[in-house]
């Protein structure tokens, strides 16, 4: 089991479960994308991998929101979307696509490494469709499941 004790120990913590903030993070995460492809073009590697990273975590919050869970720390969220997908709620790796996005963004943005983007619009409109279903289909049974682990 994926361990979030550190997390607890950080903020991580339960609230009410909001889908009206989960949509608000979903819309926010559209929104992410459509600047990110207003940008794609610009030369600037350092926006274009902040703005396809947050276009990734805002709709993770967006889960995380529908189920109930707050932390403000990136490395927690990515562990909840961990644990989501050992309990089968996403069953794409997010996790990884989550790490290596975040690790660039820390480069280019923090390092100036100036490393490459690879960005490809539809592949990211298409994680969203994939996390729009997830918010769509979610049961309350599976929200208590995992709210009862942590």
């Amino acid at each position: 089991m994926v361990d979030i004790e550190w997390c607890k120990k950080k903020g991580l913590r339960l609230i009410e479960p909001n889908s009206n903030l989960a949509e608000e993070y979903y819309r926010n995460a559209e929104e992410t994308l459509k600047v990110t492809n207003l940008i794609k073009d610009s030369g600037s590697n350092m926006w274009l991998a902040t703005q396809k990273y947050y276009t990734e975590y805002l709709a993770a919050y967006a889960i995380l929101m529908r189920i109930g869970i707050k932390t403000e720390i990136h490395s927690c969220t990515i562990k909840i979307i961990e644990l989501l997908q050992e309990k089968d709620i996403i069953d794409f790796n997010y996790t990884e696509i989550l790490e290596e996005d975040k690790e660039l963004r820390i480069d280019n943005q923090y390092y100036l490494k100036n490393r490459p983007v690879d960005f490809d619009s539809n592949k990211l409109a298409q994680l969203l469709l994939k996390i729009r279903h997830i918010l769509d289909t979610i049961t309350e049974e599976k929200i208590d499941e995992i709210r009862n682990l942590i």
